[in-house]
Parts: structure tokens; C-alpha cells; sequence
């Protein structure tokens, strides 16, 4: 599946056969893709502030919301430690995404319950990824140099990666006994 076909997927699914705005959003993904990023999965769905559907896209590295052409709204998924479905008259299914940047509603997505699972599920590989990184980041003893602010600094980081579940309690404590000697 290449870019495109996932904008027409998603187009189609919102009912929205315009085809400058299939263009735009086009434009607009490609614009700000990075080089390794790849496209997962599409839906529509109605963001709270918005009126008509707009175009739901999850990447391996984000979750986008495309609209008329505008500026995407963009989640991280190393970010995103949670997603739900609710269902209700007025709004349909609502597909709440939680993420250490805010929460993210997006009312009458279609197949929600699916797309929330590849959301889960990707944001998971996202997080392991990240976890990895953070630890082979981690010296292995802090150099002679450092500052007692250098220390306290990269603490609070280990600190909000394991708060963000980024890192087990034993990768924390592991990582914090290296750090501190």
C-alpha cells in the first residue's frame, strides 16, 4: 500500500469524492513524511471541532487527521499510551486516543474497534523502538565531567521514560544504577 491508496481508501470511506481535496491531503502527507515512513492504515472520522468527515491515517511513526486540505493534526505514536472505543447516538463511534502529548477524540469513525487495534499495536512497536534507543542512549557510567544539572537532567529523562512506559521498572532501575554509580 503506497500513499495514495490510502488517501483514496480513506476518501472513499468518508463519502468525500473531491478530488482536490484527495490531492491536497495527498500533498500534504507526502510534504511532511519522513524518509523512513511508512503508511499503515486509514479510516474516516469527524474530529470535535469539525463538521464534515475528515481522513484518519496511521503511519509507523504517527497518527495523522487530514481535513479539506488544512494542516495535519499530528499524534506521535511513542507517545500514544492509549486507544478506546465508545459508541453513542449523537457522535457514533468515538475513538479516543490518549498520548503523553494530550488526548485526541475523533467522533463517527468507521470501523473504529479495527483501526483502534492497528492503533494499539503499532503505537506498541512505536514505544519498543523508542525504549531501545533510550537505553543504548544511556551511558554506561556517567562521564567525569558531569555536572551534578547534567545528572539530575538525564534522571528526569530516564524518569519520563519509565512514567510514559517507554522502560520497565528493571530497564529504570538498571539504567538509574548506571547513571549514579
Amino acid at each position: 500500500m503506497d500513499w495514495s491508496d490510502l488517501i483514496d481508501t480513506a476518501f472513499d470511506v468518508a463519502g468525500n469524492s473531491s478530488t482536490d481535496h484527495r490531492a491536497a491531503a495527498l500533498r500534504t502527507v507526502e510534504a511532511n513524511v519522513a524518509p523512513d515512513e511508512k503508511p499503515i492504515a486509514s479510516t474516516a472520522g469527524r474530529h470535535p471541532d469539525h463538521f464534515r468527515k475528515g481522513v484518519l491515517v496511521l503511519t509507523t511513526h504517527r497518527l495523522l487527521f487530514l481535513k479539506d486540505g488544512k494542516p495535519p493534526v499530528p499524534v506521535p505514536l511513542a507517545s500514544v499510551t492509549d486507544a478506546t472505543v465508545t459508541r453513542t447516538r449523537i457522535n457514533g463511534e468515538v475513538l479516543l486516543v490518549v498520548a503523553l502529548t494530550g488526548s485526541h477524540r475523533f467522533e463517527d469513525v468507521v470501523k473504529a474497534e479495527v483501526f483502534a487495534e492497528q492503533l494499539r499495536a503499532t503505537a506498541r512497536l512505536a514505544r519498543e523502538a523508542t525504549r531501545k534507543e533510550s537505553v543504548a542512549a544511556v551511558p554506561a557510567a556517567p562521564a567525569p565531567a558531569a555536572t551534578g544539572v547534567e545528572l539530575l537532567d538525564q534522571l528526569e529523562r530516564l524518569a519520563a521514560l519509565h512514567t510514559a512506559g517507554a522502560l520497565t521498572a528493571e530497564e529504570f532501575s538498571r539504567a538509574k544504577q548506571r547513571l549514579i554509580g
